[in-house]
């Protein structure tokens, strides 16, 4: 599964891992989500419901480009680095086009589209 959105007059892509977290992400799109920067680590936006984490690991290390969700807040992040594990946190897939268009600085609004 592939979801994208258009931030800095580019497209990014992200590639989701196949689970149950994944397809509840994918059931709430499209959706317009503004992206912050968090802790210069990583991009986030808070969801509007809680998505399923049943079957899934307790936490995992994300690193530079990964797309998690991060259940005890609800929200989605976009990684600009590599940090340490977290609780709670599951990874959703990577970004695999416009990267470096995500972790500018400063806030986005990005509408997010599944990709068919």
């Amino acid at each position: 599964m592939n979801v994208s959105f258009d931030i800095h007059d580019a497209t990014v892509v992200m590639e989701l891992i196949e689970h149950q977290t994944s397809r509840d992400f994918v059931q709430l799109l499209p959706r317009k989500l503004e992206l912050e920067d968090y802790g210069s680590t990583e991009k986030i936006s808070y969801l509007p419901i809680k998505l399923s984490i049943q079957g899934q690991l307790s936490g995992y290390k994300p690193v530079k480009g990964d797309v998690a969700y991060y259940a005890p807040w609800g929200n989605l992040a976009i990684f600009c680095k590599d940090f340490s594990y977290s609780h709670g946190l599951i990874k959703l897939g990577r970004v695999t086009q416009g990267f470096e268009m995500v972790c500018q600085p400063g806030k986005a609004v990005i509408e997010l589209k599944l990709d068919e």
